[in-house]
Order: structure tokens, then sequence, then C-alpha cells
């Protein structure tokens, strides 16, 4: 268990970081600042921030993910993370996270967070994201999705099975379902990229200005 002055710890995060960074390479090599939906412990973050220095990095997340998130970007000490920011997306608004200032972010990124959410914070996500992007911005979403209604491996069904028992609202989501709320908002698919465990990364660019 982790107490207030231990940072907490994902094995998942240290696991596909690696396969994630490759792929944000690719996509983000031309992005500079990057909103992170549900940054969990930060070791993404960390991790990211490392690697791709030209990015300024905004986490975000509950309240009570942000005491152990900041633990880790302290000890990290990089320039291009800014402060977490209380987010839940589900709220009827969101806090500025700097778009006044700064216009809207060119790159988005979420890992693992769709199957955790209700559907109704999936559809209030996409819905309030359009506000924060800017124009031609990239949303790259991480984790397991059903493809034309099936799932991509027996252990996916079992995962499903498993978050069902959590929570009767949370589930691994359909793509096609998925697409169709970014679609609604703006975001059109660009690329899907097939990662280890029979996750996926999925890349959607802002088309409406």
């Amino acid at each position: 268990m982790n107490t207030p002055d231990t940072k907490p710890f994902s094995p998942s995060c240290e696991r596909n970081r690696g396969p994630i960074l490759e792929v944000l390479r690719q996509h983000l090599a031309d992005r500079t600042r990057v909103l992170e939906i549900g940054s969990g412990t930060g070791q993404h973050a960390v991790h990211f921030a490392r690697h791709l220095p030209h990015l300024q990095w905004q986490c975000t997340d509950q309240a009570e993910h942000l005491p152990g998130m900041q633990l880790w970007l302290d000890e990290a000490g990089l320039p291009n993370i800014a402060r977490p920011v209380e987010l839940d997306v589900s709220a009827h608004s969101w806090p500025d996270l700097g778009v006044a200032q700064h216009g809207g972010f060119d790159a988005v990124f979420t890992a693992n967070t769709l199957h955790y959410m209700p559907w109704a914070s999936v559809q209030a996500l996409f819905a309030q994201l359009p506000q924060h992007l800017a124009p031609g911005a990239v949303f790259i979403a991480y984790g397991p999705f059903r493809i034309d209604g099936r799932h991509t491996s027996d252990s996916n069904v079992q995962f499903d099975g498993w978050l069902a028992g959590v929570d009767p609202r949370f589930a691994v989501r359909d793509l096609g379902e998925v697409d169709a709320l970014a679609q609604a908002g703006g975001l059109q698919l660009e690329a899907r990229h097939a990662m280890p465990a029979n996750n996926f990364c999925v890349v959607w660019r802002r088309t409406m200005a």
C-alpha cells in the first residue's frame, strides 16, 4: 500500500512505456504542447517528457491521484512538465488548462482510461475535448479495444469480465463506437497501431477549425 510519502507504482506503465514511446515519436515529432488525460501515477509523463524534451507536458487526473503523481514529477525535476491539474472528464466544464493563454493543445494523450470510465464519461470526454484542441491537433488513446464488436483476444474477454466485476459501468470499448464520438467532435481516425498485450494506440486528428 502506498503512503502519502511514497511514490505510487504501476507495473503496466513500466511494461508499456517503451512501445508507446515509439508511437509518440512518430506522431508527436512536430507537436509542442501535450495534454495527458488521466495521468495516474505520473510514470508515463516522466518517461515521455524525458525522451521527448521538445514537448511541454500537462498532466491531469482526479484529485486523489495528484499527490502521488507529484512525487514522481518532483523526483524527475523535468522543466517540460507542468504542475498537474485536477480534472474530472465528466464535469460540466473543464478548467482552463492554459488554453486562454497559449491556445489549444496540439496533442492529447491518454492511456488505459476509457475502459475505466462509465460510457457517459467517455462521451463527456469527447464532447469537451474540441474546446481544448488547436487546429490539426492529434489525440492518441492507448488501451484495449473491441474491433467490430469483438474482442481481439481471450485475455481481453477475461479482462472485460473482471472490469464488470469492479464496476458494471466499466468495459473494454468498441473502437467503432469510440470513433463515432471522435468524428462528432471533428476528429478523423488517422492510424491504429497494434501494441503488445493485445492493446492498440489509436490516433485521431482534428479536422474542424
